[in-house]
C-alpha cells in the first residue's frame, strides 16, 4: 500500500466520474436515437422493416470495433464553417456506445408503448428501471476508453499499475479498484430493482384495483 501514489485514489474517484459522464452522454443520444427507432418500427411497413432491421444490427455491434471505426473516419482536424468538429476522446467513446443505448431503448420503449396502448401507464413505467440498468451496462462498458487513453477509471488504474515493481502490488491495486466500482455499481442496481419492484407493485395494484 505505501508504493501507490498518494494521488491515486482521488484520480481514480475522478476517472470514475468521467465513466459516469461518458454513460450519460451515451444514454441521452441513445434515448433520441432509440426513440425515432421505436417510433419507426411501430408504424409498420418498409421504414418499420428497415428500422427493425437497424436496431438489430446496432444490437449486435462491439464497442471496441464502433470506437475504433470512428477514431479512423473522423480526422483530428476535421471542422464545419471553420468550426473543429473532431470529437473528443470522451465523446468518440460515448458514440461508440451509442448503439447499444439506441438498441436497447428501442427494445424496451416498444414494449412500453404497447403497454400504454393497452391503458396500462405504470406498466409502461417499468422502461425507467430497464433505463437504468442500461446505464450503468454503459458505465461498465465506458471502461473501453482507456484503449484510446481517456482518463477514466480503468485507465487510471493501468497506469498505477505501470509503476508497481510486483505483481502482489498490482493486485492489491486492482482490488481497489474492484471494490470501488463494485460497490458504486452494486449501489446502483440495488436502487434500480427498488424502483422495478415498487412500480411493480403499484401496476399490480392498478390492475386489481
Amino acid at each position: 500500500m505505501s508504493r501507490i501514489s498518494p494521488d491515486f485514489l482521488p484520480q481514480l474517484l475522478a476517472g470514475m466520474v468521467v465513466n459516469f459522464e461518458i454513460a450519460a452522454i451515451a444514454l441521452v443520444i441513445g434515448l433520441a436515437v432509440g426513440g425515432l427507432l421505436t417510433w419507426a418500427k411501430l408504424g409498420g411497413g418498409v421504414v418499420g422493416a428497415l428500422a427493425t432491421t437497424l436496431i438489430g444490427l446496432m444490437r449486435a455491434a462491439p464497442t471496441f470495433v464502433v470506437m475504433f471505426f470512428l477514431l479512423n473516419i473522423i480526422p483530428s482536424d476535421a471542422s464545419l464553417f471553420g468550426i473543429n468538429v473532431a470529437p473528443s476522446g470522451v465523446m468518440t467513446v460515448a458514440l461508440s456506445l451509442v448503439p447499444y443505448a439506441a438498441a436497447y431503448v428501442a427494445d424496451n420503449g416498444s414494449e412500453a408503448l404497447k403497454q400504454l396502448r393497452d391503458g396500462s401507464p405504470l406498466g409502461a413505467l417499468l422502461f425507467l428501471p430497464n433505463v437504468t440498468r442500461a446505464y450503468f451496462v454503459l458505465v461498465m462498458s465506458s471502461s473501453a476508453g482507456a484503449a484510446i487513453g481517456v482518463s477514466e477509471g480503468i485507465a487510471v488504474i493501468l497506469r498505477e499499475a505501470e509503476r508497481m515493481p510486483t505483481l502482489g502490488d498490482k493486485m492489491v491495486l486492482f482490488a481497489i479498484g474492484i471494490v470501488c466500482f463494485g460497490i458504486t455499481l452494486q449501489a446502483g442496481f440495488a436502487l434500480m430493482r427498488l424502483l422495478q419492484h415498487w412500480l411493480g407493485h403499484l401496476a399490480l395494484r392498478g390492475r386489481q384495483g
